[in-house]
């Protein structure tokens, strides 16, 4: 199972829905082949083969929250039921794609995901409270507090042998970041890397 391409829409192999390609997987397997359905269709099959009959797809409108700066976010939601757990996920979109802040809880998948989203909403409502980075008069900065949190991702600009940072919703090059780190040369740090579902 993998995500779909990018790109704004693609019709369910399965259930024949116009939908999001970022709520599409490639389903399958070698033996049988793939196609590409919604992940509405991928829930019902999972919660079928893992004898989960109370299972009920939940699908969330967009919710606009504000920063701590009063910069506004339009949050998307995906449900994704894998295994035995189910994971809600939250994000901005640019061009049709998942980008900006993201943000993940991970539950079970016989608890109420209307309680679930509630708490993904007080993730996402901490997670914009602070900001990491700041444009300082010699550009972008580490803030007095000097902890950064952020988003590990591929940099496709170098073939993906560099990191791309996602800080404060925003992409951060890993040269950027070293400029930052660089006004504290000589300095002790403490990297920390945790599961997207964790909160650090």
């Amino acid at each position: 199972m993998a995500p779909a391409k990018s790109g704004q829409t693609i019709r369910c192999a399965s259930c024949g829905q116009v939908t999001p390609s970022y709520e599409i997987v490639n389903y399958g397997s070698m033996e049988h082949g793939y196609k590409e359905i919604c992940l509405q269709c991928l829930n019902k099959e999972m919660a079928e083969a893992m004898g989960l009959e109370g299972f009920e797809h939940a699908k969330f409108e967009p919710v606009g929250l504000a920063d701590c700066t009063g910069e506004f976010h339009e949050f998307h939601f995906r449900t994704n039921l894998f295994g035995m757990g189910v994971a809600l996920d939250a994000f901005e979109l640019s061009d049709g794609d998942p980008t900006g802040y993201q943000f993940q809880i991970i539950g079970d998948p016989e608890d109420d995901l209307l309680v679930l989203f509630g708490q993904l909403i007080q993730k996402i409502r901490r997670g914009l409270s602070t900001k990491h980075v700041v444009d300082g008069p010699h550009g972008l900065q580490i803030t007095d507090d000097r902890v950064v949190r952020g988003k590990i991702e591929c940099d496709i600009a170098h073939d993906g042998r560099v990191p791309l940072l996602m800080i404060d919703g925003r992409e951060i090059t890993w040269d950027e970041f070293g400029r930052m780190l660089m006004s504290f040369e000589g300095w002790q740090f403490k990297l920390t890397v945790a599961d997207k579902s964790e909160e650090l």
